[in-house]
């Protein structure tokens, strides 16, 4: 479902990803691991088509994201990729269910849609009761799973997270970890989780550790 072949980047003088070729299935939930400036979450950002590789291809869901425009990239990530963050990146000026929103409408989901699909997204993070309140008035779990929720709207092909739980206390981080493979046992969901969490590596159906730019065995 994802296929990345001799993916390479440097800024500067330093190469962050030297010659990288991995493949992701669907339904699967793999962790990237390493060292701090491995370049894990410069991987992240380029399968997430927010950076580009130097060289090398990236395929998803069989498309070649290297040949598209800017417009036509921008909205195949919307409906084809979600993000969860370690910081949520929740609007803190709407609701919860206005933050979860956002995407299906920058899609051009009708507004009643929009809402119908958002409303049942926080259902299944058990937010139903959470639906308007703002940011500032949800605990820091509330927040992760309205930024799950938000990251599902469009029923991506993949959700890339980056330290998903690295803020959240160890009750918090546990529940995330288990809606993740809920989700995965639901709604058929991939997850590429970048993560310095062990247990959370240790749960995941596979785990690919990264060292100065390369991948390891």
């Amino acid at each position: 479902m994802i296929e990345l072949k001799g993916i390479t980047k440097s800024f500067g003088s330093l190469q962050v990803l030297k010659g990288i070729d991995l493949t992701i299935e669907k339904g699967e939930v793999v962790s990237i691991v390493g060292p701090s400036g491995a370049g894990k979450t410069t991987l992240l950002q380029i399968m997430g088509t927010l950076d580009k590789a130097d060289t090398g291809a990236l395929t998803i869901d069989g498309m070649e994201v290297g040949s598209l425009s800017e417009r036509r990239l921008s909205e195949f990530r919307n409906r084809h990729i979600g993000f969860v963050f370690q910081f949520h990146q929740l609007l803190p000026e709407f609701t919860a269910l206005e933050n979860v929103m956002i995407p299906a409408l920058i899609a051009g989901t009708s507004s009643k849609e929009a809402d119908r699909r958002a409303k049942e997204m926080l259902e299944l993070m058990g937010l139903s009761d959470r639906a308007s309140h703002k940011p500032n008035e949800l605990s820091g779990g509330e927040k992760q799973r309205v930024a799950v929720a938000r990251a599902l709207i469009n029923r991506p092909s993949v959700i890339f997270a980056d330290e998903p739980s690295g803020s959240l206390d160890t009750k918090n981080k546990e529940e995330l970890h288990r809606l993740f493979f809920e989700l995965r046992d639901k709604l058929g969901q991939t997850f590429v989780i970048v993560t310095h969490d062990e247990a959370l590596a240790t749960l995941t159906d596979r785990t690919i550790h990264m060292v100065d730019g390369c991948i390891v065995e």
